[in-house]
């Protein structure tokens, strides 16, 4: 698939086969395409605390509320996304420029990761909506979670919905 292919393909996942796991290869291929992403002094000021089992679960749980996110539950691997310091360039670059880089790194580590799961035939959604203590203590972290990630393979059924998406025109625009 070209990069195109894997942007019309990806989709966020609510529905995920329970019964079959992900196999170890393509979990290192997403978790290697995010770490390879650039990010800011190229301090890549993030951890992923990949979940399997109860763990899973107990954070998939940590991701409901409001009757939001009910589905986290059957992935069969759940990615918890931690910030971590700046290195010192990129801490001083934030302080100067007012940027939180930190954001934006853990978006485009994101975005890698879940562009090389569609590639690998897999599926992700990510939560913003989550009880960061609560991952913190089931994850043993110190630092804050910013995002939930879940990994797995797509219910049989489950059919590409239809982008609805901003035209072009909307987004961009050009300067000479």
């Amino acid at each position: 698939m070209d990069f195109l292919e894997i942007a019309r393909a990806r989709q966020s996942c609510r529905a995920y086969d329970e019964g079959r796991a992900v196999e170890p290869e393509k979990l290192e291929a997403v978790l290697e395409a995010a770490r390879l992403s650039p990010s800011a002094c190229n301090g890549q000021p993030y951890h992923f605390t990949v979940c399997r089992g109860q763990a899973a679960k107990d954070v998939a749980m940590a991701c409901r509320g409001l009757g939001l996110n009910k589905f986290a539950v059957q992935a069969p691997v759940v990615i918890v996304v931690s910030e971590e310091p700046y290195v010192k360039s990129a801490a001083m670059g934030a302080r100067v420029k007012g940027n939180d880089y930190r954001s934006i790194d853990i978006g485009i580590a994101t975005a890698y990761l879940t562009a090389e799961a569609a590639a690998q035939g897999l599926s992700t959604c990510i939560l913003g909506w989550l009880d960061d203590p609560k991952i913190r203590e089931i994850c043993g972290l110190t630092h804050p979670v910013r995002l939930v990630i879940t990994l797995g393979y797509a219910k049989e059924g489950d059919v590409l919905r239809k982008k609805v998406r901003k035209d072009l025109g909307e987004l961009v625009s050009y300067k000479e």
